[in-house]
């Protein structure tokens, strides 16, 4: 094995890049590609990365963001692509670029945070995270407040469409928070990863409402996944426009505005995306819940 070199901010060097691709294909299935080409990772998104003269072998990456919460902001620092190629395991390289990012960053930002799945549970509190549990959001659809029956057309929009991708662009860099109660700025770079490689097959324009919808229908439950607006907007309004006769229950993957007193909260238990934060978050709302597609 050669000596390894720690490698970082390397999204222009085409070796490095396509190294680290193969890594993410390998490991998460995750493929930057089309991300990268289209223009999508910006100076918000930084790879620290392990290289062994020939390959990426271990990598966690850092998103630069901007939380939201009541009308106050916080810088925090989110990490994720936690990754090491099969072969260089156990050497404690995931360790060692978690020990480097913290002493880099932690005096620069009011807290960072990540999301794990139940495999490494165990591994992020040995550098000072602490779990947190998130809640979930919904709504009967027969507690939705009244609005005007009239619904705008839903034009599905299509990440190769030249029009519409730039729609996604323009809404995604002018965004306003999702909620005034926890949002996200400087994230323009996740939800495009969100509009390309996650949610392409369920993004909608609403033109009443002038807004970007992510929704998804599962029998009488409705998924919404983001509302991308660039203007505050009346949330339950928008939602309007995307219900049908057979709908019954309404998810929220982000935290909706609470004017609705009808609006159930649950603790989510048993998920594969768990929530640490560093250093412990307080005097937060007991029911939270990050945006989805914040999610690095």
């Amino acid at each position: 094995m050669n000596e390894l070199q720690l490698i970082c901010d390397y999204k222009h060097v085409e070796e490095y890049r396509e190294s680290f691709n193969e890594l993410a294909k390998r490991i998460f299935k995750l493929d930057f590609t089309e991300w990268y080409s289209k223009g999508c990772w910006n100076d918000n998104y930084i790879c620290y990365s392990y290289w062994d003269g020939e390959q990426v072998i271990a990598n966690v990456s850092v998103n630069k963001m901007v939380v939201t919460s009541n009308g106050s902001e916080c810088k925090a620092l989110q990490l994720g692509t936690v990754m090491t190629h099969p072969d260089y395991r156990n050497q404690g390289l995931s360790a060692k670029l978690m020990n480097h990012i913290i002493d880099k960053y932690e005096k620069d930002y009011d807290y960072l945070y990540l999301f794990a799945n139940h495999t490494v549970l165990d591994f992020y509190p040995k550098f000072g995270f602490e779990k947190v549990q998130e809640s979930s959001f919904s709504l009967r659809v027969s507690d939705m407040r009244e609005h005007a029956a009239s619904k705008s057309a839903l034009r599905k929009l299509n990440v190769n469409n030249p029009d519409d991708f730039a729609l996604m662009k323009e809404f995604a860099s002018e965004r306003v928070p999702v909620s005034s109660r926890l949002g996200v700025k400087g994230d323009e770079h996740l939800l495009m990863f969100y509009f390309l490689l996650v949610f392409h097959d369920v993004i909608y324009y609403v033109e009443d409402a002038d807004a970007i919808v992510l929704f998804a229908q599962e029998e009488d439950q409705l998924h919404v996944f983001d509302i991308v607006s660039k203007r505050t907007m009346d949330m339950e309004a928008v939602v309007n426009h995307l219900l049908t006769d057979e709908m019954e229950t309404i998810h929220f993957h982000f935290v909706p505005d609470r004017d609705n007193q009808n609006m159930r909260t649950a603790l989510i238990t048993g998920t594969d995306d768990v929530l640490f934060v560093r250093p412990f978050l307080k005097g937060v709302e007991k029911h939270f819940l990050f945006p989805l597609t914040s999610h690095a």
